[in-house]
């Protein structure tokens, strides 16, 4: 009996694992026959993405649809260097970097270019702090006078702010953006430093290859597409071989102060010998409009910047000009307004809103 047992458990532990066995190889099995992953579709069954150029040129349309540069209007900042935040200014037009002009909607922007030559002196009295080399700074004034009132520090290079300026149509390549040079340098001291500005003379547009002259300007969305977005001007003309146009040969603009008191409303010309409304077969000017007093405050400013810049535009320069609207719009402190609703920028989108 005990013989009998012993038998029947050594059957059933064999039974046991033949049965293990015969679901370990079932599994197995399984696991091999289960498809995977599905294969990804073949390249031929996907749909092509639309060309690189071809996705620019619907955007550039999209953008800024057939109007011509002279056909559109630009916020602009008066002399967008004196501000709280890329140097220690004491007196300021605007109150943000440069950087966060362009990020707010600034694309013009105004500058005064200077020689500075390497001072040993102040970089003594300055321990330090003012050991700057030769180069073209943005001062208002001599760079050597008042720091913080003629040049400030950390000293602003003419270099380094273009720099900011290529950087920014870089990340936004939908994006113009226009530089207004007050200008103290000669050409090859402005020569060799935009010449340092990393991938600058890829995006500068010429108006000389263009044919400015003989068919007007460009539409905007074909600046964009063609990567010719920034626009440099000069009150000098011996820099027009630098891809630097001379305002006085391409633009018309009126006389920039309302007066220390604001109330000097007049649309009048900036030079006595080219009118606001000036013609010229196949071709016309940019008018770059200047709205601020002979001393900037943040209070003036805010008075200034609302419904009396629209009224100006509206009831003086427009007239003064035939009947066109200012291409750049430049203000003092261009976020502020005197609560009429208006701003700058809205006063600007406004203007490109018109038919």
């Amino acid at each position: 009996m005990l013989i009998d047992m012993d038998m029947r458990l050594r059957v059933r532990s064999r039974t046991l694992v033949c049965l293990l066995l015969l679901a370990l190889v079932g599994t197995v099995t399984t696991a091999a026959a289960s498809p995977g992953p599905a294969a990804p579709a073949t390249a031929t069954a996907q749909k092509a993405p639309p060309t690189t150029a071809g996705t620019a040129a619907a955007a550039a349309a999209a953008r800024w649809g057939d109007r011509r540069l002279d056909e559109v209007a630009f916020l602009t900042t008066h002399n967008a260097f004196t501000n709280y935040e890329d140097s220690r200014w004491s007196s300021v037009n605007q109150s943000e970097s440069v950087r966060a002009q362009l990020d707010n909607g600034v694309r013009g922007l105004s500058l005064d270019t200077h020689w500075y030559e390497r001072s040993t002196w102040l970089c003594v009295i300055s321990f330090g702090s003012d050991c700057y080399p030769s180069d073209v700074y943005l001062c208002h004034g001599d760079c050597k006078t008042f720091a913080g009132a003629t040049y400030a520090l950390p000293r602003q290079t003419f270099r380094g702010t273009m720099q900011t300026v290529v950087d920014f149509l870089a990340a936004h390549p939908q994006e113009v953006v226009t530089v207004f040079l007050e200008d103290y340098v000669g050409a090859d001291q402005l020569q060799a430093s935009l010449g340092r500005v990393s991938g600058l003379q890829d995006m500068v547009f010429r108006p000389d290859q263009w044919g400015v002259r003989q068919h007007g300007w460009p539409k905007v969305a074909d600046l964009v597409t063609s990567g010719k977005r920034l626009l440099i001007f000069s009150d000098r003309s011996d820099r027009e071989h630098l891809g630097v146009m001379y305002d006085k040969s391409w633009t018309v603009s009126n006389y920039w102060s309302l007066g220390d008191l604001g109330n000097d409303l007049s649309c009048v010309s900036r030079w006595s010998d080219v009118p606001l409304d000036r013609q010229e077969p196949g071709f016309r000017r940019l008018f770059t409009m200047s709205h601020h007093r002979n001393v900037p405050t943040v209070l003036t400013a805010a008075l200034d910047n609302g419904a009396k810049l629209r009224s100006r535009i509206a009831e003086q320069c427009r007239s003064a000009t035939g009947g066109r609207d200012p291409n750049f719009v430049s203000v003092d402190f261009h976020r502020l307004s005197d609560g009429s609703g208006h701003t700058p920028a809205s006063i600007v989108a406004e203007l490109n809103a018109r038919p």
